[in-house]
């Protein structure tokens, strides 16, 4: 139901599935072993998953650089099958130098995610050293196909960049969010290890992935919290869905299974963006189907998920909340005070441009305040939540996110004026900018100032006389000063002024 502009979901959604049965079929046309062609289709999975770099270039070389990742940390899970304290002990290594490389920014997210997944998929099919050979090449032939479908086949991002990334919040040494997070998922996947081997000494590896997948994309204590949530909700849901279509399957009808794979595969691309628990549903499905074609599916499997997922959850949790935590409140302060600067950036780049000055363009202010805008509700999430019983810190978020959107909207608009070139220059821009850039100042200062009230609202009179650039510069000094309000009011104050 969430909106698709130009449908670019469903043509990644639909170029994931056909990247995946590409590497697929090209695996089992090279008389590859079904463990090996399963292989191949989850590396392309994650190819196409997790590669997400702001230009098409760059992607190229993060998929290249797949393989220096994830073939060293395949051979090292492998040989140490027979020796579970060592393979334990390189796994918390592995991730935390995963989580640990997210300050690197997609990139580095992209190797992190790949390397721990080589990892956690040797545990998956038990893969031992005498079928690495087997497994390189599935995985080279996977990366490949994708490579291919992504960048020459369909290459969707030449035509459609992707949206921007926001750089990570600024910080050295434990106060970096990404070092803190690197220590908390090392802690929970240790924890999650060991309750999850005495649970069960062959799925023990379902908790691990678990904790991982809860830190990814997170980067305060509420949001952790929150998607630990959804995972297990996810999951439930995706165990009867299980019960209902993989298990009376049980692995007996392989192209019916490969066709429900693909669905899966689709459900996975097209809900990441807007719904974790949907996506988890649809990968908690595939899981099952995957089990059902090794022939190792049943009920008390699925069930053993559920608990497994359970006792990752729990510790992700706890980690998140007890180790070296990063409070919602100081992750809120901080993007929301970088998309307020942005407003000021973008107002102040549209006047000088009505002024004449053919230097100053603020397109791109205007695209990054919408991806700190997204940013900003992701961090606000937790506080939005359903389950949230502060009833007050709900409302004050919901109005906050409410005055954002509608500071985005007098942004574009001014934007769109400045680019128009027979858009003429009103003096009276200048005091409403001086305006902005004033409440902005006070909503951002360490010395608690107030936001003025605006003498002067957007009126109709304003846009009729000409002057619609004028109407929203004031119509942005006055959502600023209605912010003001919310961003004082104690507890939850998300602007730091000391």
């Amino acid at each position: 139901m969430a909106p698709d502009p130009g449908l670019v979901r469903l043509r990644i959604s639909l170029r994931a599935v056909l990247g995946v049965a590409l590497a697929v079929a090209l695996a089992e046309l090279l008389g590859l072993s079904l463990v090996a062609s399963i292989t191949a289709g989850l590396a392309a999975l994650l190819a196409l998953f997790t590669v997400g770099d702001p230009t098409v270039r760059r992607q190229a070389v993060t998929t290249a650089l797949l393989p220096t990742v994830g073939f060293p940390v395949l051979a090292l899970a492998a040989l140490l099958h027979g020796a579970p304290l060592v393979r334990d002990a390189a796994w918390l290594l592995v991730i935390f130098a995963g989580v640990y490389a997210r300050r690197w920014g997609p990139r580095g997210h992209a190797l992190g995610i790949f390397a721990f997944m080589q990892f956690f998929v040797t545990q998956f099919l038990h893969a031992l050293p005498a079928q690495l050979p087997e497994l390189y090449a599935a995985t080279g032939i996977a990366l490949g196909a994708a490579a291919t479908v992504r960048f020459v086949l369909w290459p969707i991002e030449r035509r459609v960049p992707p949206p921007a990334v926001p750089a990570a919040l600024a910080g050295t040494g434990l106060a970096r969010a990404t070092t803190r997070q690197a220590v908390q998922v090392a802690v929970a996947s240790g924890a999650a290890l060991v309750i999850g081997q005495f649970l069960s000494e062959e799925r023990w590896y379902w908790a691990v992935g678990t904790v991982w997948w809860i830190f990814v994309n997170t980067s305060s204590r509420g949001e952790t919290l929150v998607r630990g949530f959804r995972r297990v909700l996810g999951t439930v849901t995706g165990i009867a869905g299980g019960f209902l279509v993989a298990v009376p399957l049980g692995g007996g009808a392989p192209a019916l299974t490969a066709v429900l794979v693909a669905v899966c595969v689709f459900g996975i691309f097209y809900t990441a963006a807007v719904s974790y628990s949907w996506m988890i549903l649809a990968v908690t499905v595939m899981a099952s189907l995957l089990y059902g074609l090794l022939g190792v599916l049943d009920g008390a499997l699925l069930l053993l998920r559920v608990a497994e997922t359970g006792v990752g959850a729990v510790c992700a949790g706890l980690a998140v909340t007890l180790v070296l935590p990063v409070r919602t409140h100081t992750t809120n302060d901080a993007w929301i005070q970088r998309a307020l600067l942005c407003v000021r950036s973008a107002t102040s780049a549209s006047v000088r441009r009505l002024a004449g000055e053919e230097a100053a363009d603020p397109t791109p202010h205007a695209a990054e305040l919408e991806a700190l805008l997204g940013r900003v509700r992701l961090s606000l999430a937790p506080l939005v939540h359903p389950l949230n019983p502060f009833r007050g810190r709900k409302q004050r978020a919901r109005r906050v996110l409410g005055l954002l959107d509608e500071a985005a909207g007098e942004v574009r608009g001014l934007v769109s004026v400045a680019a128009d070139p027979d858009a003429g220059h009103d003096a009276r821009l200048a005091a409403a900018c001086w305006r902005v850039e004033a409440a902005v100042e006070a909503l951002t200062s360490r010395d608690g100032a107030a936001v003025e009230p605006d003498a002067h609202h957007r009126s109709e009179s304003d846009v009729h006389a000409g002057a619609p650039a004028l109407a929203h510069a004031r119509g942005l000094a006055r959502v600023l000063t209605e912010l003001d309000a919310p961003l004082r009011t104690p507890p939850g104050a998300w602007v730091v002024r000391s």
